[in-house]
């Protein structure tokens, strides 16, 4: 679960949405201080359980150094409703979400982070073709370690729940064992309520389709390589989902650029913001004075 600091917008940003061939998606939207945007437009794309507000740290400096840059819901999480059928849910229906925003949005650079990572990487593999591509702490396959233990245990207590009592077995959950983790990693009142609010809001069948694919996903490293985007694995040098050397592997088999966070676990954009955003804008001018387009 991604703990934002704040959720103060820095200045120049708004919350609005996004309506593309496939619906209307929450959003949040930054742009330079000043001037026009005279770089290409970035897309980012929450993870598991997670939100655009992931970004609210990232928004300032990725807009300082001259572009637009756009946080998003996915479909059933938080503001983005979905419906309760486990298809909207599955690979192909969330990468065809990715490609309409980003059609929508005219995004040069897609990024996506942990669960998000996976599902932009399939849109490039369904035909989507970025500027440049960033996979930030998401790693080549299924969630490996205590946290796939985790995801397994919300599946079992679930299992079996009509759909109509899935929320109350949710904030189960809530009450039970996130809250008590949070309160006692010391997050502040304002952003626990809104922690509370984010996870009672995702839609449950949202989140267990999506447990279930963080579970199953198979590697498709040597596919994404075959499309020659420009690449960057960016991660955490403490991750605790996907192990950084096993990101680093992704990035060599990619022939992808990496960059390792110093200090960040499996959250640079809210643990390593200045570094970060850093890192990410030298990656994405590059990428246009390479000729990606904006």
């Amino acid at each position: 679960m991604s703990t934002p600091t704040s959720l103060e917008l820095p200045d120049r940003a708004r919350r609005t949405t996004v309506s593309c061939a496939r619906g209307t998606f929450a959003a949040l939207e930054a742009f330079p201080a000043s001037g026009t945007c005279e770089l290409g437009t970035a897309l980012l794309v929450p993870g598991y359980t997670g939100s655009k507000e992931d970004f609210i740290p990232l928004l300032g400096p990725l807009a300082a150094a001259g572009r637009r840059v756009v946080a998003i819901d996915m479909r059933g999480q938080y503001q983005t409703p979905g419906p309760d059928d486990p298809a909207a849910y599955r690979w192909p229906a969330l990468a065809a979400d990715i490609a309409a925003v980003a059609k929508a949005t005219d995004t040069t650079h897609l990024l996506g982070h942990s669960f998000g990572g996976l599902v932009t990487r399939e849109a490039v593999l369904a035909g989507y073709t970025p500027g440049s591509l960033t996979l930030m702490s998401s790693g080549p396959s299924a969630l490996p370690g205590l946290r796939a233990d985790d995801l397994r245990a919300m599946l079992a207590h679930l299992d079996g729940t009509p759909t109509q009592d899935l929320k109350a077995k949710i904030e189960e959950i809530w009450h039970s064992a996130l809250e008590p983790q949070a309160i006692e990693a010391g997050v502040k009142p304002p952003i626990l309520e809104f922690l509370k609010d984010r996870m009672l809001t995702n839609n449950p069948t949202a989140m267990i389709t999506m447990a279930t694919n963080l579970l199953t996903a198979e590697d498709k490293t040597q596919a994404l390589a075959a499309r020659e985007i420009p690449t960057l694995v960016l991660y955490g040098e403490e991750d605790n989902a996907w192990p950084p050397t096993a990101q680093a592997d992704m990035a060599t088999r990619v022939g992808a650029e990496k960059f390792c966070i110093p200090g960040a676990a499996h959250n640079p954009n809210v643990e390593a913001p200045a570094t970060t955003a850093h890192a990410l804008t030298s990656f994405w001018t590059s990428a246009e004075a390479n000729g990606a387009a904006v």
